[in-house]
């Protein structure tokens, strides 16, 4: 009976010993997430050489955000002119739980037309890191079958206001609305066919929304000035939201806007008595924004303007 309780005794402490020697497992770590991952202009995956890219991610560390990365690689068993590969990093995220990643980058000059792999890559504190890819397109200027580019825009008010913008793209200085002034404007774009529309936005500076195709634009946060679009147009050529008859009158005017006024020009109107674009003294960004829906591309361009008044 001793020897039976002494040798039960000894399993047992072994069976301690044993128990006491393992490793506790190691932690699950919580990896990155990402969404409304954004790729070019309106979110295209093209990329123009030599031109701005657009880039948006919204990023959730894990534990916190060590670096953002975008890498631009060639894509095996695709033909390319010359080799070429690109990275950029962001360290300024670093330390963030979480962030907006909305960053624009000039496409290099050396690099080569053709599909490439285009991936974001984020690394946590924590060891972790994600990556999410997706294909684009990197195109020579020059081979763009429509390259639209904001040639003129005029901006006037019945106080004999005057403002332009030409394709160099300088802001004029000290644009400022005042309550009952009437609004004018027409702007011009260059090098289209094909379908798009235009939009002209006044949008408050305090609510950040900075739309860069017509797909990105929050109706609940701006005030159209005006619309208009294009269809089937044959021929590359300018478009306006503004067309002259050739006599000294218009085929369509441009619409008139007072500062302060109840509703928009938009179809149908937007309340501008309640909400965030309900009307106040201060800054506003002035804005174009275009999207050719044939061959989806788009521009964007604003001004800094104040509104007085209200």
């Amino acid at each position: 009976m001793k020897t039976n309780i002494s040798y039960s005794l000894i399993c047992v402490l072994l069976i301690l010993f044993i128990s006491s020697c393992e490793k506790d497992p190691e932690p699950v770590l919580s990896s990155p997430s990402l969404s409304n991952f954004e790729v070019g202009s309106g979110n295209n995956q093209i990329g123009v050489i030599g031109r701005d890219f657009h880039l948006n991610a919204d990023i959730v560390a894990g534990d916190k955000i060590d670096l953002v990365q975008v890498i631009i690689a060639p894509i095996a068993g695709e033909s390319y002119a010359g080799s070429w590969r690109f990275e950029l990093s962001w360290e300024q995220f670093k330390g963030l739980k979480d962030t907006n990643v909305h960053q624009h980058f000039d496409i290099p000059l050396d690099a080569f037309e053709g599909k490439y792999e285009f991936t974001i890559r984020v690394t946590d504190e924590n060891g972790t890191f994600l990556e999410e890819r997706v294909e684009i397109q990197l195109v020579d200027p020059s081979n763009l079958e429509v390259d639209p580019k904001l040639y003129l825009w005029m901006i006037t008010t019945d106080q004999g206001d005057f403002h332009y913008v030409n394709e160099s793209l300088e802001n004029p200085e000290e644009v400022e609305f005042s309550k009952g002034e009437i609004l004018n404007s027409d702007a011009t774009i260059k090098h289209v066919k094909g379908d798009g529309r235009i939009y002209l936005l006044l949008i408050k500076k305090d609510i950040n929304h900075l739309p860069e195709s017509v797909a990105d634009i929050d109706f609940s946060k701006v005030i159209v000035y005006d619309t208009y679009s294009h269809t089937n147009q044959e021929d590359v050529d300018s478009f306006s939201n503004v067309i002259y008859d050739g006599v000294g009158g218009y085929l369509r005017a441009s619409p008139k806007l007072t500062i302060g006024q109840n509703t928009d020009n938009n179809t149908p109107s937007s309340d501008l008595t309640l909400g965030e674009r309900a009307w106040q003294s201060g800054g506003y960004y002035f804005g174009v924004v275009y999207t050719n829906s044939t061959f989806d591309i788009s521009l964007h361009h604003y001004l800094e303007v104040k509104v007085t008044g209200i």
